[in-house]
């Protein structure tokens, strides 16, 4: 089942497949950010300015955090912010000589490193993704 949203943005109305979108951030000061998919174009919302559109947003990741999180979901404390990644949208995963785990969310074009001393249990989590999805094993 897909869950469409309608939202306002920046002059413009959007009509988005969150089932389709490979990351959410949210930073300390309560910034949701996503990007669209297919496109890169970041979608920017907080509490203040865009309430509703914010909201929708919120219920829609604890949805997937109460009904699939754990089959493909991951979150991610990273650079002082929280991401919560579908794993299903990456494409491709590296490894590093000392261990870490690098992959690319698609729409955003940003390298996410999961080291795997400081961030065990999200490593772990990469590694039996990997595992599960590909049949190959990293490292």
């Amino acid at each position: 089942m897909t869950n469409w949203i309608k939202i306002s943005y920046e002059r413009n109305q959007y009509v988005i497949d969150l089932d389709r979108v490979s990351a959410f951030v949210s930073e300390q000061n309560g910034t949701l950010k996503f990007w669209l998919p297919d496109s890169g174009f970041p979608i920017v919302l907080n509490p203040q300015g865009n309430p509703e559109a914010h909201q929708k947003v919120l219920a829609y990741i604890e949805q997937v955090r109460g009904q699939i999180f754990d089959d493909y979901w991951i979150e991610i404390n990273y650079e002082r912010n929280t991401y919560l990644v579908n794993l299903k949208c990456i494409s491709s995963f590296a490894s590093e000589a000392n261990g870490r785990i690098t992959f690319w969310l698609p729409d955003g074009a940003i390298a996410i490193i999961i080291n795997p001393q400081s961030n065990k249990e999200d490593y772990q989590k990469v590694i039996n993704y990997i595992q599960r999805a590909t049949g190959h094993s990293l490292p």
